[in-house]
This record gives structure tokens, C-alpha cells and sequence, in this order.
């Protein structure tokens, strides 16, 4: 059906630069049209949410253009890398929806083929076996401004050459004592050029090969050559590895095999955190966090356990685009990705965090009521539940103020209030201790709700109260930038001493007694909170804080 030139276009989305280049390839032909992308961790620590932009982005592309996506893991330093690791980024991507199919490698799978490319490169005078030492490595490697040396052993023969790699690979040398190197321009103005390592010897064992090698190839020898053996199109990867990329397209002209395009995009920072796998793992050992999966670390696993879900994640990805340029995002459009998805599917509760005890004086004493409260107000069809009231009840110590402002629509002396899902009180007496701290209330309960109060609070029946443990969680570093220390500190000395604080006594209603580790809920006018799955046992769940409220959120900010 043609368009009417009059009505109004419904705007298309702007393309960023990665799909632009790819639609300029699939119009030009390029790889047939094909689009093949791969997400390669390095199995030496648990994802963070920077890995997650990477995994929603290359699978996302796959995914829109009809093509593949392979899960390959790096795994070319056997002394950092563990099965664990393995185990934990396997189901993190599954759990992040992204399907690998049955395209799942491992750059351990190629070792052999490294190997007889490096043969390949040394028979073709592009590759020498190097004597000099760390240090001497660095001296001869040159500046930003300097041009490098030559090696002493840079013109070995091809003979000579193969001859000690060979004895390199059957173990007849000491760690470290050579290596194997690309011969291409020590006097390049990109240091990578400069006769990088192709292989080292280390003898470590290797969770996948065992005891097999005790040589390994460099990141940059494997990394261009394993996604050509995989048919990969776009190898798309963070900025840090642009001044990789002549290095990667050497390699693959040199060895004259499929050159996939090597596209850079900025990594994900975000205020509050670090990035850095080596942090995130000293932050682990060093106990600064209770573990990988501690909640208010940004690895997936701590996120999951914090109640973030996949598809907040993803969202959130989605929502902050592709860029060249690098940036900090605020932590605020993270919280707000899961404040939107958990306000459409978690159910609401009641639950008092700090409770003040309230007594109905008007209710007798062992009497109870039941209200009906929805169990999402947007969303009728998920129907109703039913509230138990007693003559005492709980409220938040924040709800009540004695010597109340103007404009605090709480409760106070002689106010009123509604109690949300059920009827209005009035304060009628303030009761103190000795120590003149306030202890509990003496109001007076009108079920009839159809009155105009300007306040509406939560509560929870004290007689039917579920105590439960409640964690809220803050920022786990006190300022944006936590690598922002004077000379001679760490990242370390910004740690926030508040990011965690613990309450055993809140009071939720009974019917949370039951709730499965793993479900979300919304306290009313507290937060959304999830059941840990670790630490919940049957009838005593655990509550997480995912986030706060928006309203809440916006009032910390201020």
C-alpha cells in the first residue's frame, strides 16, 4: 500500500557507526553479505557490566542481521585462568540471553595451527627467536617519542631460528629465557609494530591443555588469527586496541589468510566504580567485598544478586548507544533501567524498615482486620491480597515527626495520616522512655477512607509481622571517580565505609514469609527489593535493596 505523503512519518532510529559500516559492507557485498560477530573473554575473573555493552552489541548485531555470534574464550595465559572462570562467564551469558548455538571455542583450540604459523612466518624471514630479558626488552623497545633498536639476535638465520623455536616448544630452556617475535619496524611510530612477541615460554599448567605446551602465544598473535579460522566479519572490540589494529591486519596479510575488519568502540565507564579485572579481583582477595557476587559489585553476578535483571541490563546497553569517544555515564541511568523494568513486574508488599510501634487504641485487643490491597496498581489483573490489621502496627520512625515542619504531610501531634490499603489515623499521645526517646504512638483508626488526607504511609500489622533481615546497599566507592586519590593512594582509599548497612529487625507483612529466593517486590514508598538466593532459607528470606524509588532517589541527589 503506497504512503500518504501527508500523514505524519514515524521517525527511523539513528544508526551508529558499527551499523553503518555494516550496512555499507552488506551493500558493497563484502564477505558475501555475511555478519559473524564473537564476544572472547579472557577466563581469568568474573564479567562486569562493561562486559555486558560488548556482549549486547555483538550479539545484538548478529541477532538484527540475521548472522552468528560465537563465545570464544581467550585463554592464552594459563597462569591467571581457571575452569571456575569458565563455569561463571557461561551461565552469565546465558543468563544475559545471548545464544552461541553450537559455536562455542576456546583459543586453546588453535594452538597447534599458532604454532604452524609461526613456523610459517619464521620460514618467510618475518619472525626471529629474541635472547634479550625484560629489562633489555624494555630499553630496546623505544618511546612515544624515540624510535626502538634492533635486537642483537634480530637477524638470526631462518635455520638458527627454527631450530630454537623448535627446542623452545620441547622445553630446553628456562622461562623467560627467549621468545619468539614478529619481525616488522622497530623504528614504527606505533609501538605495537615494534617486533612484537608472538609466543613465550611458561611452563604453567592449562586447564584445558594440561601439561601439553609450555610455550604460548601473545594476545595479539592470537587474537586476529583465531577469528579468521572462525569466518569472523567484524571483530569488535574497545577502544584500548585500536593502536592493536595495524598489528592485527600484519598478521593476517602476512599470513595470508581471512582478514576480518577489526572496529573499535568506547568501553562503558561508570561513576562509583572500577572496571579494571585486576581491581575487581583485588577488591576480592583483599576481602574489601564479600566475594564476586557481592552485591555491590558491578560484576553480573553481583548485580543478579543484587535483583538487577537481564533485561534491565540490556536496556540499559541499549539506551547509552555506541560511541568513539570515551565517557563516563552516570550511575543514575543504571538504577533507572531497573527502577523501569521491576516497576512493570514486581508485585507490591508492605515493609516496615525501621519500625515505630503504633497502637490503635480504638481497635480491641485481639481483633483483626483484613483489608485488600492490589498486588500492582497499574495492573488489576494481577489481582488482590489480603492485609491483615491489628490493634498495634508498625510505621517507619521517618513517617513521624513531634515537632513537624509546615509542610511535612506525615504523621505528627494531632495530624493525620492514611494508612495506605486501609483507613486514616490520628495521633492522639506521644509515648517516651526515661531517655525521652520516643518509643511508641496511641492514635485513633477511622476506617472510613474516603476522607481527604493529604499523607499516605505504609505499615504492617505487629501481631502478623514477618522480622526479616533487610541489606540495603550504597555506592561502594564514596566518589565518582575512585581512581581520583593524591599522589602515593589507591582506588582502595575511596571505599564508601556506609555501602552496606544491615537491618535485622524490619517487618514485612506475613505474606512474605514465603517468598522464593530469587522474586522481586516493591515496598511501598521504600524501594524494590529482591530474595537472595544465597543466604534465604525457607521462611526466613533475605531481602536485598535493588534500587530505591525514583522519587527517593531524586531527593538523595538533591
Amino acid at each position: 500500500m503506497p504512503t500518504d505523503p501527508a500523514a505524519p512519518q514515524e521517525k527511523a532510529p539513528s544508526r551508529n557507526f558499527i551499523q553503518q559500516i555494516i550496512d555499507a559492507d552488506r551493500a558493497a557485498e563484502k564477505n558475501e553479505g555475511r555478519v559473524h560477530t564473537r564476544f572472547p573473554p579472557e577466563p581469568n575473573g568474573y564479567l562486569h557490566i562493561g562486559h555486558a555493552k560488548s556482549i549486547c552489541l555483538n550479539y545484538g548485531l548478529a541477532r538484527e542481521y540475521g548472522g552468528k555470534f560465537n563465545l570464544r574464550f581467550d585463554d592464552t595465559n594459563p597462569a591467571k585462568e581457571e575452569q571456575e572462570y569458565v563455569d561463571s562467564i557461561l551461565d552469565d551469558l546465558h543468563w544475559l540471553g545471548a545464544d552461541w548455538e553450537d559455536r562455542l571455542f576456546f583459543a586453546s583450540d588453535y594452538f597447534d595451527q599458532l604454532h604452524q604459523w609461526a613456523v610459517q612466518l619464521i620460514k618467510a624471514g618475518k619472525a626471529y627467536v629474541c635472547d634479550l630479558d625484560a629489562d633489555q626488552m624494555r630499553e630496546y623497545r623505544g618511546t612515544l617519542t624515540a624510535p626502538g633498536k634492533e635486537s642483537p639476535f634480530r637477524d638470526r638465520s631462518v635455520d638458527e631460528n627454527l631450530d630454537l623455536f623448535a627446542r623452545m616448544k620441547t622445553g630446553e630452556f628456562p622461562d623467560g629465557s627467549r621468545i619468539l617475535r614478529a619481525k616488522i619496524d622497530m623504528a614504527s611510530p606505533n609501538i605495537n609494530l615494534r617486533d612484537p612477541v608472538m609466543f613465550r615460554i611458561k611452563r604453567a599448567h592449562h586447564h584445558r591443555t594440561g601439561d601439553k605446551w609450555c610455550i604460548y602465544p601473545s594476545y595479539d598473535f592470537t587474537h586476529g588469527q583465531s577469528d579468521s579460522l572462525e569466518g569472523i566479519t567484524h571483530s569488535i572490540c574497545t577502544l584500548e586496541f585500536e593502536n592493536h589494529r595495524p598489528l592485527y591486519d600484519w598478521f593476517c596479510e602476512a599470513l595470508e589468510i581471512h582478514h576480518p575488519q577489526q572496529i573499535e568502540f568506547a568501553r562503558l565507564n561508570l561513576t562509583y566504580t572500577v572496571m579494571s579485572k585486576r581491581k575487581l579481583l583485588q577488591l576480592v582477595t583483599e576481602k574489601h567485598v564479600a566475594g564476586w557476587d557481592d552485591p555491590r559489585m558491578l560484576t553480573l553476578r553481583g548485580l543478579r544478586r543484587r535483583g538487577y535483571t537481564s533485561e534491565s541490563i540490556c536496556a540499559f546497553c541499549e539506551r547509552i548507544g555506541v560511541s568513539k569517544v570515551n565517557s563516563t555515564i552516570d550511575m543514575a541511568w543504571l538504577e533507572d533501567a531497573i527502577r523501569e523494568d521491576l516497576n512493570e513486574r514486581a508485585p507490591r508488599a508492605l515493609g516496615v524498615l525501621r519500625p515505630l510501634k503504633v497502637v490503635l487504641t480504638n481497635i480491641p485487643e485481639g481483633e483483626t482486620l483484613e483489608m485488600s490491597a492490589p498486588n500492582h496498581p497499574q495492573k488489576p489483573e494481577l489481582g488482590t491480597r489480603t492485609v491483615p490489621l491489628s490493634r498495634e502496627i508498625f510505621i517507619e520512625q521517618d513517617d513521624f515527626m513531634e515537632q513537624a515542619p509546615k509542610k511535612f504531610f506525615r504523621l505528627k501531634p494531632s495530624g493525620e495520616v492514611r494508612l495506605r490499603a486501609a483507613g486514616i489515623i490520628r495521633c492522639d499521645e506521644v509515648v517516651k522512655d526515661a531517655s525521652g526517646q520516643i518509643v511508641k504512638l496511641h492514635c485513633t483508626f477511622d476506617p472510613d477512607s474516603s476522607r481527604k488526607v493529604k499523607g499516605t504511609i505504609h505499615w504492617v500489622s505487629a501481631a502478623h509481622a514477618l522480622s526479616a533481615e533487610v541489606r540495603l546497599f550504597d555506592h561502594l566507592f564514596s566518589c565518582e571517580n575512585p581512581d581520583d586519590v593524591p599522589e602515593g593512594g589507591t582506588f582502595l582509599d575511596n571505599i564508601n565505609p556506609n555501602s552496606l548497612e544491615i537491618l535485622t529487625n524490619a517487618k514485612l507483612e506475613p505474606s512474605l514469609a514465603n517468598a522464593e529466593p530469587g522474586s522481586h517486590f516493591q515496598f511501598e514508598r521504600s524501594g524494590y527489593f529482591f530474595v537472595d538466593p544465597t543466604d534465604s532459607k525457607p521462611g526466613r528470606p533475605v531481602f536485598n535493596r535493588t534500587a530505591t524509588l525514583r522519587d527517593t532517589w531524586a531527593k538523595m541527589k538533591k
